[in-house]
């Protein structure tokens, strides 16, 4: 009964880990940006102040024009109905800056690129990984075997640990790779009242929340894979 029991958590809180990678994965909402500031007063601005807002992930980098808010950072600016219907996306995997899209220093950029090569590496891994623990953990049920099931909470496990990789890279990358100060005091330079907003998107805040499951998943699957050992015996 209690082996019942850890196999139906631990399938749960792995199946929760895989979702959650996946769709931190697949969707563009690591980082989410606000540029505001006016540099010269066109007649289709009497409407209110314009922003560019940007959001990225793995796959893409994407921007796009609207007005600004009460509340400038705010991630509901990005939602998908709040979005323009018309919007530029890049490549983001091969684009190390969030917001410089055309102007960088060689040297920072080149440093950036092998930087952003080891992020994309790991995230990568990291998804290969918990794939293949899912399919060790579906081929252990059927067979009560012990072997598969450590093998996937091992599996389990190291995908957690390289997702926590992950996310701590990619903090390091906002805050220090990303050269945002440098970016707002070349934009200040002709705009003075230039302004930008980062923080991190609900992609980026999903990816903890997997690496905790999948950790859990993976005691929980070598403790089964452990109890069916001793049962055999």
């Amino acid at each position: 009964m209690k082996l019942n029991v850890g196999i139906f958590f631990g399938g749960f809180f792995a199946a929760l880990g895989v979702l959650l990678f996946l769709v931190a994965f697949g969707t563009d909402y690591w980082l989410l940006a606000t540029e505001i500031g006016r540099c010269s007063k066109a007649p289709e601005d009497v409407g209110g102040e314009k922003a560019t807002f940007h959001h990225e992930g793995f796959f893409w980098r994407c921007w796009f024009s609207g007005n600004v808010g009460e509340n400038n950072a705010s991630m509901w600016n990005f939602w998908y109905t709040n979005q323009s219907p018309s919007k530029n996306c890049t490549h983001a995997y091969l684009s190390p800056f969030p917001l410089i899209r055309d102007e960088h220093n060689s040297t920072s950029y080149d440093a950036a690129i092998i930087y952003r090569g080891f992020w994309t590496v790991l995230m990568l891994l990291g998804v290969l990984t918990i794939v293949t623990a899912s399919f060790f953990i579906i081929c252990a049920a059927p067979f009560a075997s012990h072997i598969l099931y450590k093998a996937g909470g091992g599996f389990y496990i190291i995908a957690g640990v390289l997702f926590s990789l992950v996310v701590v890279m990619y903090v390091i990358w906002v805050q220090t790779m990303a050269d945002l100060e440098n970016y707002t005091n070349m934009r200040k330079m002709d705009c003075p009242d230039f302004a930008v907003y980062v923080r991190y998107g609900w992609s980026f805040m999903l990816a903890p929340i997997g690496v905790f499951f999948a950790l859990l998943a993976g005691m929980l699957f070598l403790l089964v894979g452990r109890a069916i050992y001793l049962h055999s015996d």
